[in-house]
């Protein structure tokens, strides 16, 4: 398994960053461990037809982060083009598969931002990784944070297969409980909740909402270092450590 390193998590040469509020932030989350999941074991093996012969495939996702005009913390989304087969024209963070040349869960991360919206991987220095989540296709996604170094030197380019719009939300608006619903819903006998956050920016209204609204509820935690003023109730994905020891005792 490839390891989700990256030369200033282990402490390398410290990159220069745009202000002192994201340097600091940046050592708050070099020091982040994310806590035990059972989707890091080999083990992990959910219930589908062929059990014994499913792995997680792997993907990541880029939490991009910046300071914006009025010095809170930003994070960079997409707007998924309406011609992709799945989860057309919903918001998503860029990022996707992992591929071979990748080293890690950050180059995976960047490479796909590169491709998505013309991210370019030298401006973005990646600080932590977050425990990793189980999307609706039975995808191992971890989601990469890392803060744009020069904002100004970002110009947009949505791939127009791939992204009909860029934008950027607040961080901390995944933590608070405004313009925000919850549907109960249930995945292999475990009840969560589904969050939906409506954002309006330059008179275009986003949803954003299931596995995105999910990852930034917690990349908002770890951030802010608080928890949602909401209750979260996540998908629980301690329940696929007994199937894969079933499956594996077959």
């Amino acid at each position: 398994m490839a390891s989700s390193t990256a030369s200033f998590v282990n402490g390398g040469s410290s990159p220069s960053f745009p202000s002192q509020r994201l340097l600091a932030l940046a050592q708050q989350l070099r020091h982040y461990k994310p806590p035990p999941c059972s989707l890091d074991e080999e083990s992990v093996t959910p219930v589908v037809q062929n059990p014994e012969k499913f792995r997680p495939k792997r993907a990541a996702v880029l939490i991009c982060l910046f300071e914006g005009d009025a010095g809170d913390f930003r994070v960079i989304l997409t707007k998924r083009s309406l011609t992709m087969s799945t989860h057309s024209g919903e918001v998503s963070l860029p990022g996707g598969k992992a591929e071979e040349g990748d080293k890690d869960d950050g180059d995976t991360a960047t490479r796909e931002a590169k491709e998505e919206i013309g991210l370019d991987p030298s401006l973005v220095n990646v600080v932590t990784f977050l425990e990793p989540f189980l999307s609706k296709h039975l995808l191992r996604v971890v989601p990469v944070i890392g803060i744009l170094n020069d904002r100004k030197a970002f110009k947009p380019k949505p791939n127009p297969a791939e992204v009909d719009a860029v934008f950027d939300v607040p961080l901390e608006m995944f933590i608070k409980d405004e313009n925000r619903i919850a549907e109960e819903r249930e995945m292999m006998g475990e009840k969560y909740l589904l969050h939906f956050f409506d954002y309006e920016t330059e008179n275009k209204k986003y949803l954003i909402w299931g596995l995105t609204a999910g990852i930034l509820i917690r990349a908002a935690s770890v951030v802010y270092q608080r928890p949602p003023a909401f209750p979260e109730q996540s998908p629980k994905y301690e329940f696929l450590r007994d199937v894969g020891k079933i499956t594996n005792a077959h």
